[in-house]
C-alpha cells in the first residue's frame, strides 16, 4: 500500500511539473507578442521556437546524464562536468581562435563549430574513458579522479593561451564561452535530436538495468548483469550527452547538480524512469523560466548561465552542509 501510494504521489507530482513546463513554454512563446500583426507574430515565432526546442533538448540531455552519472558514481553531489567536458569545450574554442582566428569557418559557421565540438569531445571522451576504465580495472572513482585532473589540465592550457592571444580575438572568444540560447539554427537541432535518439536506442537495455546497477557490483553480477560492460557504456553515453548539450549552448556547470538533486528530493524513489523524467522537467522549468526572465526583465543584459552558476553554487553548499550533518 505504501509503495502504491508513493507511486501515485510521484505520478501526480510529475503531472504538475508537466503543467508547469507548459505554462513556462506558453509564457516564453507568447508574452510580448503582437498578435494583431501577422508579420510580427510569425517573426516572433520564428525566433523563439528554435530557442525553446534547444532548451528542451538541453534539459533532457543534462538531466538524464546527471541522474545516470550520479547513480554510477553512487554520489548525489557530483556532476558529469567533473569528467572534463566543459573544460575541453572551452579549450577547443580557445585553440580555434588562437590559431585560426575569429574569421575561420569553425568560428563563423555554427554547423561547422557544432560538428567540431561534438566530434572532438565525443572522440576524446570515448578514447580516454574507455581506455582509463579498462586500465583502472573498471574503477569508476579512479576515472572520476582522472577526469578532475584532466579538467585542471585543460583549464591550464586554455588560461595560458588566453593570456598571450590577441585582445580582439579574446574579446570575440568570450561570447562563445558563455552559455547562450541565441542564434540557434534548425540544422543543429535536427542533428542533436538524431544523435540523442540513436544514443537512447543503443543504450536502452543498459538504461533499463539502472535500478539493478545501483544495488552494487556483487548484487548486480549475481542477478546476471554485465556490470562492468553496462557501467562503461553508460559512462560513455553520459559524456556524449554532455558533449551534445555543451556544443549546442556552451558550458552550464551547475544545471545538472540542481535538477538531479531536486528530482531526487521531490520524488524520493529509486526508479530511474521517474528520476530522469523529473530531472528533465526541472531542467525545462529552470531553462525556459530563466530565459523568459532574462529576455523580458533583464533585456539580455545578464545571461542565464550567471543565474544558474550563482544558484547552483548556493545549492551545492547547502547539499554539502546537509550531507555533513547526516
Amino acid at each position: 500500500m505504501k509503495t502504491n501510494s508513493r507511486r501515485c504521489s510521484n505520478r501526480f507530482k510529475l503531472i504538475v511539473m508537466v503543467v508547469l513546463v507548459l505554462i513556462c513554454a506558453a509564457a516564453y512563446m507568447f508574452v510580448s507578442v503582437k498578435f494583431g500583426n501577422p508579420k510580427l507574430f510569425r517573426y516572433a515565432m520564428k525566433i523563439r521556437t528554435p530557442k525553446l526546442i534547444v532548451m528542451l533538448i538541453t534539459a533532457f540531455a543534462i538531466g538524464g546524464a546527471s541522474i545516470v552519472f550520479q547513480s554510477i558514481i553512487n554520489n548525489t553531489i557530483v556532476t558529469p562536468c567533473l569528467l572534463g567536458m566543459n573544460a575541453l569545450y572551452t579549450l577547443i574554442h580557445t585553440v580555434v581562435y588562437f590559431f585560426a582566428g575569429s574569421a575561420s569557418i569553425f568560428a563563423v559557421n555554427a554547423n561547422a563549430s557544432f560538428l567540431m565540438d561534438l566530434l572532438l569531445m565525443g572522440v576524446t571522451a570515448t578514447f580516454i574513458y574507455s581506455y582509463l576504465f579498462k586500465k583502472t580495472n573498471h574503477n569508476v572513482l579512479y576515472v572520476l579522479l582522472i577526469g578532475t585532473v584532466l579538467t585542471s589540465f585543460f583549464s591550464s592550457i586554455q588560461t595560458t593561451l588566453t593570456r598571450i592571444m590577441d585582445p580582439n580575438e579574446y574579446d570575440t572568444l568570450l561570447s562563445t564561452l558563455v552559455a547562450s540560447f541565441s542564434n540557434i539554427n534548425t540544422e543543429i537541432i535536427v542533428l542533436s535530436v538524431v544523435i540523442l535518439a540513436v544514443l537512447m536506442f543503443v543504450l536502452r537495455k543498459d538504461l533499463a538495468l539502472l535500478d539493478v546497477l545501483t544495488l552494487g557490483k556483487d548484487q548486480a553480477t549475481n542477478l546476471g548483469v554485465d556490470y562492468d560492460g553496462s557501467i562503461r557504456r553508460l559512462l560513455l553515453g553520459v559524456t556524449i550527452c554532455i558533449a551534445v548539450a555543451t556544443a549546442m549552448v556552451g558550458p552550464i556547470s551547475f544545471l545538472g547538480l540542481i535538477i538531479a538533486n531536486l528530482s531526487r528530493q521531490l520524488l524520493k524513489t529509486y526508479r530511474h524512469t521517474q528520476l530522469v523524467l523529473g530531472a528533465t522537467l526541472f531542467g525545462m522549468i529552470v531553462l525556459i523560466g530563466g530565459q523568459c526572465i532574462v529576455e523580458r526583465i533583464f533585456v539580455y543584459s545578464v545571461p542565464i548561465s550567471v543565474f544558474i552558476s550563482v544558484g547552483g553554487g548556493i545549492y551545492f553548499l547547502y547539499l554539502l552542509l546537509k550531507s555533513g550533518r547526516g
